[in-house]
């Protein structure tokens, strides 16, 4: 539990608890003033009626607040979103117009309350708890929403209830010991800082609300985001876990959510400044402090609403709002299919609280009050992953989406610092029929990737030895002043690289020298460290002479032999975790420079380098056959039929081998290659994401 998270509620606890103690004490003083004129106490009537329309109030404010908690449990995940963002951005705007309230009307408060008091004793001891219903109720309705919202911007932890506790009880002793003269507080000073602090709180939970609705789709700009300090920060640090609790501000927060805290805080807090300052001493809520008599028409509603029938004016402001709130949680739909199911992760336990489901589409509503970031798995009785979240901060919640059929299943839970920790196993009972939805997928190890990565290093060494001699053989072309053998010489190396299965620099400053671009050097393509193929390609298709490129491919020839001796290194190709991301990659690579035309320069061999690009391809996934296909059986075949369309794509825009330029190259063929390689890494990029291996921690 973090106690981070208690602070901005034990302030609104106490600031709000102090508001309504305080107009429960100008009540109470109004009553004991309301005495006969005489000073016999006979006159004086009773303070029940008081406590009992404060009880009445307290009781709207508790059926309010279960009305909140059990209508949103029965929502799917967005409509648990979106209600609890509607309502986060309401509980702002009630609290920033109470400050202001407060801030204008605090000094005649007293002057109007005696008023309503004096002209409620006339009428009966009904209209005077009505009056005090009245009087407390919209504090308790407005404390109960922001207190709601401001717990659930904090993960639905512990911490903000016991902290709300904490400043009401504080607020009841402080209103005791004003009332009995016990204390002399200045209330002005503390209703101006507290309003300050609050409006802080209300801007973090505005931010939060609006990322509630960008998360249920309502808002745009969900994954426009402004910062993420989730790689440079620990979120379970205490310094982190208090700026969080206090502010509500997260590591990582979209442009919405910091321009609507930014621009809160720099609109409410002025005007609530310049408020205090153009409030004048004079100005005064309406209100009268003689009695009112019977025959005055400003009481006739009162007589009409209550009169003096005391217990059935009790009854229905007591009684009514509990017996309104139980019909209200009893006729909300049952638990269905899209219902959310708690799970719950401390420092100690993970998922204790889960004893099994139905099967078919459940959410899971994960809260981290472990105080740790960390990754929560959903795994079946064989081991394999059914549905996870990859980064869960400490206190909060997030959603688990999956589709069971029946069987056996629980919960892994990795937290940072923490060992692995498991759930015990519960059942999931239903339908035996096949259910819809993504196929569980079994971890992958380091030990399982290590051969396939071995065997992909061995083939990437004998394609380099190939490229060694492709490169010597361009070079010798170059000595002999031959460039036209030049240009052909050097599309063979050329492709030799791309069978080589280089993808976003993934051979490191040596791939980049071999085969990198001019983009970002002071020079551009006259920059000495433009080199490798590239500049070769430049130089052969711009008129550069013999004597010019002869030292480059000198230079070429070096780095590949260099290469040569590090592939095996980790920093090359020797971290299995790399292979699967590369299934992908180079193809992506692929269509991200050669068929945009950014690496052509001059050579307009887009379409064989993709064609060897697809070739490197099938290897990388013949190596990870084995591992596809216990998790995807589907994917391999579909892959091999994309692969075999787009072959035949490339084939057909470049007939007899006589390759064109892109822009060169007609519309119809280039849509066809472009359609062809769209759909293959499409069923490409489910790779890397079926053999990751899981993080340890």
């Amino acid at each position: 539990m973090s106690w981070s998270d208690a602070v901005p509620n034990l302030l609104i606890g106490l600031r709000e608890g102090l508001e309504a103690g305080l107009v429960v004490s100008i009540l109470l003083a109004a009553v004991h003033r309301s005495m006969s004129p005489t000073g016999d106490d006979s006159g004086r009537p009773s303070t029940a009626p008081v406590w009992l329309g404060v009880l009445g109030a307290v009781m709207v404010a508790g059926s309010f607040a279960a009305v909140l908690t059990y209508s949103t449990t029965v929502l799917s995940s967005a409509g648990q979103q979106a209600v609890g963002g509607f309502l986060s951005v309401a509980a702002v705007v009630l609290v920033t117009a109470m400050v202001f309230w407060m801030r204008r009307t605090a000094a005649g408060m007293s002057s109007q309350l005696h008023g309503d008091v004096q002209r409620a004793v006339v009428v009966g001891a009904g209209a005077l708890a009505l009056t005090a219903f009245l009087a407390v109720a919209r504090e308790g309705l407005e404390t109960t929403l922001f207190l709601w919202t401001a717990a659930r911007a904090t993960g639905q932890t512990l911490a903000p209830l016991i902290g709300a506790g904490l400043g009401l009880a504080a607020a009841v002793v402080l209103c005791a010991l004003l009332y009995r003269r016990a204390v002399r507080l200045n209330l002005g000073v503390f209703f101006t800082w507290t309003a300050v602090a609050l409006l802080v709180i209300a801007a973090g939970v505005l931010a939060y609300g609006l990322g509630d609705l960008q998360d249920a789709g309502i808002l745009p700009g969900q994954h426009w985001v402004a910062f993420d300090l989730t790689a440079h920060i620990d979120p379970s640090s205490w310094w982190a876990t208090i700026v969080t609790g206090v502010t509500q501000l997260s590591p990582k927060m979209t442009v919405l959510q910091v321009v609507a805290w930014v621009g809160y805080l720099a609109i409410v807090v002025p005007l609530f400044v310049r408020a205090g300052r153009t409030d004048r001493p004079g100005a005064r809520a309406s209100g009268t402090d003689e009695p009112a008599t019977a025959g005055d028409p400003s009481t006739d509603w009162w007589a009409r609403l209550a009169g003096r029938r005391l217990w059935a004016t009790v009854g229905v402001l007591v009684l009514a709002p509990v017996t309104l709130a139980g019909l209200a949680v009893a006729l909300l739909p049952a638990s269905e299919a899209g219902a959310t199911i708690p799970v719950t992760v401390t420092a100690s336990t993970c998922a204790g609280d889960w004893t099994g489901a139905g099967s078919g589409d459940r959410t899971f509503a994960v809260v981290n009050r472990s105080g740790k970031a960390g990754e929560v798995r959903l795994v079946n009785s064989a081991g394999a992953i059914v549905a996870e979240v990859e980064t869960l901060g400490p206190a909060t919640t997030a959603d688990l989406s999956a589709t069971l059929g029946p069987g056996s299943y629980s919960f892994t839970c990795r937290l940072s610092g923490v060992p692995p920790m498991n759930s015990a196993a519960a059942a999931v009972v239903g339908s035996s029929s096949p259910v819809a939805g993504p196929s569980a997928v079994l971890p992958v190890t380091l030990e399982a990737l290590s051969p396939p990565n071995r065997a992909y290093q061995a083939y990437v060494s004998d394609r380099l030895t190939e490229m060694s001699d492709d490169v010597a053989t361009l070079r010798a072309d170059l000595v002999a002043g031959d460039l036209a053998k030049a240009r052909s010489d050097w599309l063979t190396a050329q492709l030799a690289w791309e069978r080589v299965g280089a993808s976003y620099d993934s051979f490191g400053d040596l791939g980049v020298a071999i085969d990198g671009l001019p983009d970002g050097l002071p020079g551009g393509v006259s920059d000495p460290d433009f080199t490798g193929l590239h500049r070769v390609e430049y130089g052969l298709w711009h008129g550069q002479d013999a004597a010019q490129l002869t030292p480059v491919a000198d230079q070429l020839a070096a780095d590949v032999t260099h290469l040569q001796g590090d592939v095996r290194s980790d920093d090359i190709a020797g971290d299995p975790t790399n292979l699967p991301i590369r299934a992908h990659e180079i193809l992506e690579d692929a269509l991200r420079d050669h068929l945009s035309g950014v690496d052509d320069k001059g050579a307009g061999a887009a379409y064989p380098m993709t064609a060897a690009d697809v070739e490197v391809t099938a290897v990388v996934l013949h190596e990870l056959s084995p591992l596809i296909a216990v998790r995807a059986p589907r994917l391999l075949p579909q892959a091999e039929a994309q692969m075999t369309a787009l072959s035949a794509a490339i084939t057909a825009a470049g007939p007899g081998g006589q390759w064109q330029p892109v822009t060169a190259t007609p519309l119809a063929a280039r849509q066809r290659v472009n359609a062809a390689i769209g759909q293959l890494l499409q069923t490409l990029s489910a790779v890397p994401d079926l053999l990751e291996v899981p993080p340890t921690h």
